[in-house]
């Protein structure tokens, strides 16, 4: 392609991921999907440049509105090629020529705006807020702010990063350090995850699934911060374990991976066609001891009836994403879902409603990939009040016998950010349910 025809196609998805309630990387793979004569070398160039342009949106639409114009797409675009990536302003012209497959020439605000920018030749300006040059939305500044004190502005330019591809060991089929040396030889630049025993970070991006050790189910791509959450699990072969809002199926795949096939694992979610995609994950891993269960909603009476029945319970709750904006750059900007006046009340109400499955003795996990305490400790704090059953268990208690990697921050709850730990934000928090007290009464 040229370089006209690639900066129209970067203007048609990005478009398109204005215009589709979807996040970013489906409407990508759309694109793609439906333009297969598009070739791999183009196709890594187009999403690297549509991904950074998200991932500058709030600067670029600044200076969009320092010199008044309502910032489009293209407008976007005009901004970074000529203060990102430092083309001059004639070449900016000739991209957009009007020819065939070239952007359609610029109209006058467009070349106002170009000519504006002359005598710049940085993205970042001294006159923009923390939150622009941070790509943060304001409503959460505020909240990040309390948390972090003197740590904001290190954790939010974290999060502007392009976020690492992690794998795991998949230790049904595999070791770590076997596939270590297949990736290797397959030409793969891979080192080991700090934490995760089972994760090896890729240096750089390759065409994965066309990798045998990616066919035949030897790795898996998960976050090393997932795997964490998964390992907290500490699921044990002949368990009873339910993953009560599996998604996609990645922790539902560490645990049941983790329990050696031996025992039962129940992965619920309400969208039942995500649980129709995981099966195929389970079937390439060699797992055969996970169920697959739609429910009609967090009280659905599958819950009731199974009541007190399962060694541990996950509740990956939904929550606003927080902790994964590097990764979904647009997430910053768009509620695909429900927003968190209606997430919070949720998450307590699918916690309420795990915790009814978990037998005495038995462990209740709540995680989220959200950075906001209201989204994490809070929660905990007002499950513990309701449910005087239930006790807080200090997360580095499990964590020192299922792994011998150092742990990864102090206090009792397991919370990751990317400046600390280089993964996506993470919280995880381990309730433990009474055990019936032992009736020593002497019978007569």
């Amino acid at each position: 392609m040229t370089p006209a025809a690639r900066l129209q196609a970067v203007i048609e998805m990005l478009e398109a991921v204005a215009a589709t309630p979807r996040p970013a990387d489906g409407t990508i793979g759309s694109y793609f999907r439906a333009r297969r004569y598009i070739g791999a070398k183009d196709r890594t160039a187009l999403a690297e440049t549509a991904y950074t342009v998200l991932r500058h949106q709030a600067r670029l639409d600044w200076w969009c509105a320092h010199y008044r114009a309502a910032p489009t797409v293209r407008l976007r675009l005009i901004a970074w090629l000529r203060l990102g990536q430092k083309d001059s302003e004639g070449t900016v012209t000739q991209l957009f020529s009007g020819g065939k497959f070239a952007p359609a020439l610029l109209d006058e605000t467009e070349t106002k705006f170009l000519a504006s920018l002359k005598g710049h030749d940085r993205i970042e300006h001294p006159k923009m807020p923390l939150a622009v040059r941070t790509e943060m939305p304001d409503w959460i500044m505020p909240e990040l702010s309390a948390q972090y004190g003197d740590r904001l502005e290190m954790e939010l330019n974290a999060l502007l990063a392009a976020a690492p591809l992690d794998l795991r060991v998949n230790p049904i089929k595999a070791e770590r350090g076997a596939v270590t040396e297949e990736l290797r030889a397959a030409g793969a630049a891979v080192t080991p995850c700090r934490y995760a025993p089972l994760g090896l970070r890729l240096g750089a991006r390759l065409a994965l699934p066309s990798l045998p050790a990616f066919k035949e189910g030897r790795v898996e791509v998960q976050d090393e911060g997932s795997q964490l959450v998964a390992l907290l699990v500490a699921a044990e072969p002949g368990m009873r374990v339910v993953d009560f809002c599996a998604g996609a199926g990645g922790k539902t795949l560490a645990i049941a991976a983790a329990m050696q096939n031996k025992g039962r694992v129940i992965a619920l979610d309400v969208l039942d066609k995500r649980l129709d995609r995981a099966g195929e994950r389970f079937r390439r891993a060699g797992i055969h001891n996970i169920e697959t269960r739609a429910l009609s909603s967090a009280s659905d009476p599958w819950v009731k009836r199974h009541k007190g029945s399962f060694d541990r319970v996950l509740v990956d709750a939904p929550c606003g994403g927080s902790g994964t904006w590097r990764r979904n750059p647009d997430a910053r900007w768009r509620t695909l879902g429900p927003g968190l006046d209606a997430l919070l009340p949720l998450q307590q109400e699918i916690l309420t409603s795990a915790a009814r499955l978990v037998k005495p003795g038995g462990r209740l996990i709540y995680a989220t990939c959200s950075l906001l305490d209201r989204e994490n400790s809070a929660q905990i704090a007002t499950f513990l009040h309701n449910h005087p059953d239930f006790t807080l268990l200090p997360y580095g208690e499990v964590w020192d016998k299922v792994t011998d990697t150092p742990r990864p921050c102090p206090g009792d709850m397991l919370q990751l950010t990317p400046a600390q730990h280089d993964t996506d934000g993470f919280f995880a928090a381990i309730l433990e349910r009474a055990a019936p007290v032992a009736d020593t009464t002497i019978k007569t």
